[in-house]
Order: C-alpha cells, then structure tokens, then sequence
C-alpha cells in the first residue's frame, strides 16, 4: 500500500477520491509502533480496507514533532482519522487487525455520509477557536477585564519549589509513584535552590534521585547510559529504548552534581552515559549524534559486553535531530570541564560545527532534522536549545564569535515566533497550514529554555533587549504555570535566573596566553548556581569589549568577579579565584 508524508499532494488525493485520511503517527524507537506496522497493516484485511477508502499518511515523530504534538493522544502508535483539510474526526491508538478493520469501515462510512455535517461542525470550531485568538487590537483591554491575578515574581520560584519538595518520592527519589522519568531538570532545580538556600530536602531528593537511578535497572551497567523510562517507582523494568537528548540530559545532571558534592559515582556514571553516546551514536562522518537506539529487552538483559557483542546491539535510528544534538553539545562543554578532559569539550565543538555548517540559515534560523539534508526550519525547540549551546560555547571555549549565530537566531526567534503575549510559538506562521497545523502552541517548557538562553545571551552581549524578550515569555504563563506541577521546574529556574543575576566573571587577556586559559577553566570549575564566564581578547574582542565597558589595556592576564552593577574582586591567581566565586556566591 502507498503511504505519504504529510503533504499537500497527500491531501489533494483525499479530495479527488472524497476518502478521509488515515493519519499513523509512530517513533522509531517504539515497540508496539514496529508491531502495529509489520503486523496489523500489513494484514491483507486492514491493507484493503485502508487502500480502498483512505489516502494513508505516515508520520515520524520525531521527525515531524509540529504534526505529533497536534494530533497524538495517548502515545504511540497512533492512528488519527482526518477530513480532508487535516480536521480529526476520531483518534485511536494500539489495535488488532479485526478491531481495526471494523473502525476503518465505521469511519469511512460515516465520513461518506455525513461530509456536510462533519464540516458544518468543524468550521463552528475553527470560528470559536479564531474568536478566542483575535488579535488584541480587537479584544477588550486588560482594564476593561479588570486587574490580573497574577504576576510575574520570585513567589513562582517559591511555589515550585514547595511543589517539588512535596512530590518527591521520599524512598526511591525522583517523581511520580508509577512510572518513573529522572526529570533532570527538577533536579537541576533542586540542586540550584539546596545552593542557594542550603535546605537540606533539596539536597537528599538530588542525592536520592541520582543514586537509586544509578543503582536501578533504568541504567545500563554493562554498555553506560540510561533507558527511557522504568514502569515500576524503584527504577525496576524499563522499556529500553536509549534516547540521545534524554541520556544528554541526564548526563549533564549528574556533572552538575559531582561537580556540586564532588560524589565520584556521579562523574562515573556520567563518564558512562557519555561513553555510550559516543561509542554507539556518534556519526564518524558528521561529528554529529544519532537520534535513538531501539530496545530489545533480551539484549539488555545480557550482562556482559562479550554476550551482547555476541547477539549484535539493536540498531539506531540515523537521524541527526538539531535539539538533540544541541543539547549533547552543552552537556560535553560541562563534560571537559567537570571531568578535566578536553576530548569531549572537541567533541562539543566539532559536533556544533556541523550543526552550523549545515542545518543553519540566516534566513530561518536552525532546521529540524538531518538524512543526508536538512527538513524543516524555524521550530522553536531547535532555536532555543541552540542558543543555549551556542551561549555555553562562547562561555566554556572563550570564543565570542559564536555570539554572531547566538543573536542571529535570537532575533529570527522574536520575529517569527513570538507571540501577543510575549511567549514564543512552536512554529512560524505558515498561510498554507491544515487542519490542526493551524494551531501554533506555546510550551511552557520550550519558552522557559529560550528564556534562560536569552537572559544569559543578554549577559554576554551585554543587550537588555534579550532580557526583555525573556521575560515577557516568562511572564505569559503566570497564570497557569501551577497546573503543570514539577514539570515545570525548568520555568522556575529562568524565573530565578531573572530575579538573581547571575554572577559574571570576565576574564580580560589574549586568548592564546596559557594566564587567560587558566584563569578562564578556573572560571568554570566551581559550581555556581548562576554563573556567566566571559572572555575578553584585547586585540579581537575591542568591540564587544567597548559594549560592555571593559578596560582591555591591561597589563597581562586578569579575571574580574562581579554581580549585576557591583564588583567584588580581580586577580591573575587560577588557584585563587574559585575561593573568590565562592565567596562571592554565599555572601550573595
């Protein structure tokens, strides 16, 4: 049978032939997707019914994460139904053959017989929809709706806080009390808030969450890195499918951690998680990381690399997705630090390298995914993680160059993206978009890490308008932030980051003088809960230099601690200015 990609040809058929279509929406790494595909569609009975009354779409969605995130419910697979201008009608997911082919003919049929009704509902829909995102010019005032219930302040870092503390579990660490994700970024979180404070809850739910992850069958032991999710609450019986960001982010959890506690197993373990992005992920050709691994419950089971080496390892998925990678580059950038090992900081930065040489535009910023070419520009997602390694690169290589790209993608994101509100959308405006693509979503989670990569970015930049950007985004979700509970750790770490400038050390010297190199991984060996590390070339960096008020006439090598407009210290001593940051951070 012939399947389409989501296109314009695949919807034209649909309305030659007046059929619905059928919408399979899968991830590569998934199990039950591979048996809903070579089993339950390839069985003669579904194939007939689906090439006779259906135009039939096949969706990565990894690949095609716009069209997954409007028309998945419950997982995957799944199996939308759609009009024929991209309108669901019915939305199932995992089903046998002869339960499949009875659902196949109702929809159908319905759809035959009730074409004009069907669309009579959906077009009420769509005009209630635009109704409610009319331009403001055209709504009533904020006045005339009377005073706001909320407001952007440190109480939402506050609430957060109170909201992980109290769903942490108490015996297994992590969070949720059936299926388990490590959800590094409450982590992150709750180590940002144990230094800040010293609260002694945050610090056990970190040590806690890391050490009986570490300990559970959710890590791989044998081969490094962590499997996707476990389904018991003690880190037991995961589905073992190894994902490239999720592993990128965890790994970055546990340097924070050695580097905070100075726990040896944590840089083990994240030695390990890296060992294994590299050594089975790694695309020798690009520099660049595959996306996933598949699972395969009998492999992982075996607990010796002579055993598994024997059975073959499950195969990967090719694809080079950018947010992925770009999260894989600002973990290895921590990674040459924490570790003392400059191959991943290389790695890092060969790894960017392809990101910028072929999945940049100028025009519509960072692309989407790579197969040999670059598909689909302009996500958010893909500017925002980014930004993020972009601003970590300038920071952890002293290179400011990589702030050019930083602000290109920085100003494309404003443009295109931003919302009336403030918070950024998903996608660019597309005038030819069907169905639910003409919906453009806001996520919380994707606006908070474009909020914190501006705010560092206007630090380095030294650009007040980034701050702006930042926290206008920042303060479209006040209102219902709550609702989302710990998952939105991350929203309240860029609130923090707002509200208690980071402090900055600028470290002013010729960038190839082994001073300014010490001085600079002196910089960015202590752990800081908000740091930005700059450094300042006197013969490339007279610019920027001049932007942000640096006095390049010095006489060798100088590091200079400061926090917002007060300065606390300078020295040329490596050894002597992590004791300076530190005591500038608990004064603070």
């Amino acid at each position: 049978m012939e399947w389409f990609e989501w296109n314009d040809e695949a919807f034209s058929l649909a309305r030659e032939r007046g059929c619905p279509v059928f919408l399979f929406v899968k991830a590569s790494w998934c199990r039950w997707c591979r048996e809903l595909e070579h089993t339950v569609l390839a069985a003669e009975s579904v194939a007939a019914v689906l090439e006779e009354r259906f135009v039939c779409i096949l969706v990565d969605k990894d690949r095609r994460p716009d069209v997954e995130a409007r028309y998945t419910r419950g997982g995957w697979p799944t199996l939308a139904y759609l009009d024929d201008t991209g309108e669901v009608l019915a939305v199932d997911n995992f089903m046998e053959a002869e339960e499949l082919v009875a659902r196949l003919e109702l929809v159908a049929s319905y759809f035959a017989e009730s074409r004009d009704e069907i669309r009579e509902r959906i077009e009420r829909e769509r005009e209630e929809v635009e109704r409610l995102e009319r331009p403001a010019a055209i709504r009533p005032s904020p006045a005339a709706l009377g005073p706001r219930s909320a407001s952007l302040s440190l109480e939402i870092v506050e609430e957060v806080a109170r909201t992980v503390r109290r769903t942490a579990d108490p015996i297994h660490g992590g969070w949720g009390s059936r299926h388990k994700f490590p959800h590094p970024e409450a982590i992150d979180f709750a180590l940002v808030r144990w230094s800040q404070t010293g609260e002694q809850a945050m610090l056990d739910t970190v040590r806690r969450t890391l050490r009986r992850m570490q300990a559970g069958e959710i890590h791989d032991s044998v081969e490094g890195g962590f499997y996707r999710y476990a389904t018991q609450p003690d880190w037991s019986v995961p589905h073992h499918e190894k994902m490239l960001d999720s592993n990128a982010q965890r790994a970055f959890a546990y340097l924070d951690a050695a580097q905070a506690l100075g726990e040896e197993s944590f840089a083990d373990t994240a030695r390990g998680v890296l060992g294994w992005m590299t050594e089975t992920l790694l695309d020798e050709s690009t520099g660049a990381f595959r996306g996933s691994q598949d699972a395969d419950a009998a492999y992982a089971h075996l607990d010796t690399l002579e055993a598994r080496r024997a059975k073959g390892a499950p195969p990967c998925d090719p694809t080079i997705f950018v947010n992925w990678n770009a999260q894989a580059v600002t973990t290895l950038l921590k990674a040459g630090v924490v570790l003392d090992d400059g191959r991943w900081t290389q790695l890092a930065i060969d790894t960017l390298a392809f990101l910028l040489e072929h999945l940049f535009d100028e025009r519509f910023g960072m692309y989407h995914y790579f197969d040999g070419t670059p598909h689909l520009p302009g996500m958010l997602s893909d500017q925002a993680y980014t930004l993020q390694a972009l601003v970590a690169a300038a920071q952890y290589t002293g290179h400011n160059e990589y702030l050019e790209s930083a602000e290109c993608l920085a100003k494309l994101a404003v443009e295109h993206l931003k919302s009336e509100s403030g918070a950024f959308y998903d996608t660019r405006h597309d005038p030819r978009a069907r169905g639910g693509m003409r919906q453009r979503n806001r996520s919380i989670l994707e606006n908070a890490v474009m909020a914190e990569a501006l705010l560092r970015l206007s630090c380095l930049a030294h650009d007040p308008d980034y701050e702006d950007s930042a926290r206008e985004a920042l303060g479209a979700f006040v209102s219902d932030y709550r609702r989302y509970g710990h998952y939105v750790s991350g929203y309240a770490r860029a609130v923090d980051l707002l509200y208690n400038e980071p402090m900055r050390v600028t470290v002013v010297g010729p960038r190839t003088d082994p001073l300014t190199r010490s001085l600079m991984r002196a910089a960015l060996r202590p752990y800081v809960a908000s740091r930005v590390v700059q450094t300042i070339d006197p013969t490339s960096d007279t610019a920027l230099a001049e932007r942000l008020g640096v006095n390049v006439c010095l006489d060798g090598a100088r590091a200079f601690v400061q926090r917002g407009r007060e300065s606390y210290a300078e020295t040329s001593d490596p050894t002597r200015l992590p004791a300076v940051m530190t005591r500038t951070e608990r004064g603070s």
